[in-house]
């Protein structure tokens, strides 16, 4: 069945309110022919007559007037729907999906967040909680539009990868184990460690760092959440190696942070598609751009 156009719709209802024909064609810059034509156009699709004279001025039949104020939601709705869409466009109101792990959502979004507030308030940022793979997997399928990654990462068509921040790897440590002030792999790999997965980067990362001293310590737990690490840290279960994100003010005191030897660095990147940004998304990376890491190698 053929669609009822807008254009018509409005034309009808530019009749009720100016109650003539040729004051509609002129607000509307149509023809009268025109506008006369949209008229026996809707009454033929409902089978109906939608206005009558009376008294010298068209007025909306019953039958009119129920289509009159349906007519009137639509062309408002649509109004609504261009004016939300043109806001968007011009970057002063939509939504941004993110993908970054539970640590850069605690340590390094709040700052950028707060920021693109008051900047751009009409901005709604959506995160999901994710690894660096599965972010760089849904921004390949168009599921989010920006990332935090580890760094390195491969390159992918249609991505872009740029450096953001850069901090030291430190050691975890009870405090009443009497703690080095640097820590080197020999010394960490005989004490109790608790060590992420292969999963993650910094895994990977620390694996290396023992390597590089010809260690191999097989760890007490594997854990992927950074604040439950720290509480089996200071609950004197283990050791841990994790970024030092600058959070020392509020470290537990049966938690004792010493600096590697070698030193060790956790990179990390804001990852985008290259293709159709819109203006939400660039102001995201902008400010994101504008909180780059205190920290360099």
């Amino acid at each position: 069945m053929r669609q009822v156009s807008l254009d018509r719709l409005r034309t009808l209802v530019t009749i009720a309110d100016y109650g003539s024909f040729a004051e509609a064609a002129r607000v509307l810059h149509l023809a009268p022919p025109t506008v006369s034509l949209h008229i026996s156009d809707l009454e033929s699709r409902v089978g109906a007559q939608l206005l009558s004279r009376q008294r010298g001025r068209i007025a909306p039949s019953a039958v009119g007037e129920t289509l009159i104020a349906h007519a009137r939601r639509l062309l408002a709705d649509a109004e609504q729907a261009i004016e939300d869409v043109r806001r968007q466009a011009q970057g002063l109101e939509g939504r941004v999906r993110l993908g970054a792990s539970t640590a850069a959502v605690a340590h390094h979004l709040p700052a950028a967040l707060a920021q693109l507030r008051d900047k751009h308030p009409g901005i709604d940022v959506r995160i999901s909680v994710l690894t660096s793979q599965e972010t760089l997997a849904q921004l390949a399928d168009g599921a989010i539009d920006v990332g935090l990654v580890a760094l390195p990462q491969a390159s992918m068509k249609g991505l872009s990868i740029e450096p953001w921040r850069k901090d030291p790897v430190v050691a975890y440590l009870p405090a009443h184990w009497g703690c080095p002030r640097h820590v080197t792999p020999e010394w960490l790999a005989q004490q109790p460690l608790i060590l992420g997965d292969a999963n993650t980067r910094l895994a990977r990362l620390a694996a290396d760092w023992f390597a590089a001293g010809g260690q191999y310590p097989t760890p007490r737990i594997k854990l992927n959440f950074t604040d439950a690490i720290k509480s089996l840290v200071a609950s004197g279960y283990g050791a841990t190696l994790l970024p030092d994100e600058g959070d020392a003010a509020g470290r537990d005191s049966r938690v004792a942070v010493r600096p590697l030897r070698p030193a060790l660095w956790r990179a990390l990147g804001v990852a985008h598609r290259t293709d159709n940004i819109d203006r939400p998304t660039e102001y995201v990376l902008d400010v994101l751009r504008g909180v780059r890491g205190r920290k360099k190698a």
